[in-house]
């Protein structure tokens, strides 16, 4: 069965970075518009399939990058100036994304928590 597999996250001190990455098992992400959620909350930076447009909740926009690198099946989130609400655990699906919308069509991954504290 095909399912999406998140890493990177991890402890930091606010105002510090990390970079979370998103992969694929049995099939390339290519095809797919990609979202990154955090459990409890709607999402929070998608990519559409071609790269060429992304979307950002309010909570996290220039805060937040999000790329792609097809060559590697690759989606990553570039978070930096992290803050305590920024804690939880952080997923990757497959969605619908424009610059305004991002909606989830499922194949979420098993998550990677990331924590902020000082």
């Amino acid at each position: 069965q095909s399912r999406l597999v998140e890493s990177g996250g991890g402890l930091v001190q606010p105002g510090g970075s990390l970079k979370l990455s998103c992969t694929a098992s049995g099939f390339t992400l290519d095809s797919y518009g990609i979202g990154w959620w955090r459990e409890g909350r709607g999402g929070i930076a998608c990519i559409t399939k071609n790269g060429d447009s992304s979307y950002y909740s309010r909570s996290v926009k220039g805060r937040f990058t999000i790329s792609r690198d097809k060559a590697d099946n690759m989606v990553y989130l570039e978070m930096t100036n992290l803050q305590p609400e920024d804690t939880g655990v952080y997923y990757c699906a497959l969605a619908v994304v424009s610059a305004y919308t991002c909606h989830d069509i499922g194949s979420w991954g098993q998550g990677t928590q990331v924590t902020v504290s000082s």
